[in-house]
């Protein structure tokens, strides 16, 4: 899968067009020790590719086993997300059993790029997205036409068997493409004290890291939203590494994300992921979800 947009430059920095990304994220004032600031530390790509077998590299270099299966999900326990903020008896029995047994469901999606960003996604699929094999979202609605995969990968310490890490590979049926690997689990941000879903992109020497916080809905639905208004807050977070113990940040809160989760008129699962820069919507994804018919 070449890519003609940018040239490699040498094995610590990468392309250029992701080196010049992480000189921009090093540019920020805020730089961390990982080992210490736990809540935003995650697993990081190589320069090269992330792509579908990264969750079995980052297991075998981290002395972690795999686990797949019909009853693995994104989240263990639900309940685990209970706070003053947010109670999970509130929410409907059919989303939770989705998140704890995301394995069991299948998806159907639908994008739309608003006009003015269409080329910016465009042009980001290809310096960035399509080479490396994560965050490649849609840019055509037919390019989904065909469907997506769904994997869960559960990554598990070898010691106990506690989840370290819950992987969710997507691909687009018709290309192969990876739409996105992400490594789910939970933290709790400093100035929010409370917790909250984490979900980190690995991404040549650092990650992108996106931490949403939940709210109940009157009618059982759950949203999610990445957004705040300043470094320590749920939001969207890139990371370059420059070493095990110190990591560049920069928090970018001219992007926020709703993830609404809900049960529609025919009592089917839908989903309605709404991504904003500067306040406006520049891609929205809907996402129909069932549970996998087997045979």
């Amino acid at each position: 899968m070449s890519d003609f947009s940018t040239p490699w430059i040498d094995k610590k920095r990468g392309y250029l067009s992701d080196w010049l990304t992480q000189l921009w994220v090093k540019s920020s004032r805020y730089n961390i020790d990982p080992q210490k600031e736990t809540w935003l530390d995650g697993p990081i790509g190589e320069p090269k590719i992330i792509g579908e077998s990264y969750f079995e590299e980052f297991a075998n270099k981290n002395n972690l086993i795999i686990e797949t299966g019909s009853e693995e999900g994104l989240v263990d326990d639900f309940s685990h997300l209970n706070s003053t903020q947010f109670s999970s008896e509130k929410v409907h029995p059919r989303i939770i059993e989705f998140y704890e047994s995301t394995s069991r469901f299948e998806l159907d999606i639908w994008s739309e790029w608003s006009t003015p960003a269409k080329p910016f996604g465009w042009l980001l699929s290809t310096l960035f997205s399509r080479r490396i094999q994560q965050l490649n979202l849609p840019v055509s609605a037919l390019d989904s036409s065909r469907g997506i995969t769904s994997e869960i990968i559960a990554l598990k310490k070898e010691s106990n068997k506690a989840i370290q890490y819950v992987g969710w590979l997507r691909k687009v049926v018709k290309t192969g493409n990876v739409i996105y690997a992400g490594a789910y689990t939970s933290c709790t941000p400093p100035n929010l004290g409370y917790e909250c879903v984490k979900v980190v992109f690995p991404l040549p020497n650092g990650n992108a890291t996106v931490v949403l916080w939940p709210e109940n809905m009157e009618d059982g639905s759950l949203k999610l939203h990445s957004s705040g208004n300043e470094f320590g807050d749920g939001g969207f977070y890139l990371l370059v590494y420059s070493s095990s113990e110190k990591a560049y940040v920069k928090y970018v809160k001219a992007i926020k994300e709703t993830i609404h989760v809900y049960l529609d008129e025919n009592n089917e699962l839908r989903t309605d992921h709404i991504f904003k820069f500067l306040g406006a919507t520049f891609l929205q994804l809907h996402y129909r979800i069932r549970e996998k018919r087997f045979a």
